[in-house]
């Protein structure tokens, strides 16, 4: 019942989801108690040869996970930049941005006010700060930073339009929206067609579905490792789902086309 849940969760009703969303992440603060789990997307691999992405040792734990925020990243100067990101989470993803990118400023923002104090206590960079707030209305003032990160977050928004339209309120006139996400087929267009409405031009778009697979296998162990040391037996198979691991719904869903995976890299 518990993978059921998990699996619908992005179909459920807006009051539902926020509620079950800061559930989860009051789980994983109670049951983290080493506070290694510090990102939650679905990694990516590069499958055309490219040359591996440089890390640190101590990030090559994390190197599917980062890989996907640095290829959503990547294709935009953020040196000595503003930013914000929206759905920042754990902030893994906040924490390689602002080490390996060096912006001026990096907030990230999220509904959960626990993983708002996690991320404050855990990581310690200068210009990284995270704040509570809602991605239908972010804490944040107008044309006030120059390039907004949204990875894996906005398929769960109550009004993604309105989340659009949000992210346009705060970009500088040259700004620019980092956003990737899930999404299935048939809303592909009608994603794209909301962005154009909300006055964002496509600058860069791709599909990154077999990317997103590849980065889920090779990292399928070490995400089955954390829960079975870390999660209790009878949430086991929950967290599994969660994590998208071999043999969930999830992870099936990206071969047998119920899903889809884009970038985009789009300009004010």
């Amino acid at each position: 019942m518990a993978n059921f849940f998990v699996d619908l969760y992005c179909e459920f009703p807006t009051l539902v989801r926020k509620p079950m969303w800061r559930i989860w992440h009051k789980l994983l603060l109670l049951f983290d108690k080493d506070r290694t789990v510090n990102f939650m997307n679905y990694g990516y691999h590069s499958l055309n040869g490219e040359k591996p992405l440089d890390l640190k040792k101590e990030d090559e734990t994390n190197r599917y996970c980062i890989q996907l925020y640095d290829h959503v990243v990547n294709r935009v100067s953020l040196e000595n930049k503003k930013v914000v990101e929206v759905g920042s989470g754990r902030g893994g993803g906040a924490h390689y941005i602002s080490r390996y990118y060096k912006p001026e400023s990096y907030t990230g923002i999220d509904i959960s006010t626990g993983v708002i104090k996690f991320c404050n206590n855990l990581y310690n960079v200068p210009g990284l700060s995270f704040k509570h707030g809602k991605a239908e209305k972010i804490p944040v003032e107008n044309k006030s930073c120059d390039a907004v990160v949204n990875v894996e977050s906005a398929r769960c928004y109550s009004d993604i339009e309105l989340f659009f339209r949000e992210v346009k309120r705060i970009l500088k006139n040259d700004g620019h929206f980092l956003f990737a996400d899930m999404i299935e087929p048939t809303e592909v267009h009608n994603i794209r067609t909301k962005l154009i409405n909300c006055g964002f031009r496509i600058l860069k778009e791709t599909e990154i579905t077999k990317n997103v697979a590849k980065g889920l296998e090779l990292d399928s162990l070490r995400r089955e490792s954390l829960i079975k040391k870390k999660i209790p037996v009878g949430l086991k198979q929950a967290f599994g789902a969660f994590a998208a691991v071999k043999g969930t719904t999830r992870f099936d869903s990206f071969s047998n086309g119920k899903y889809q995976y884009w970038s985009f890299v789009l300009a004010h």
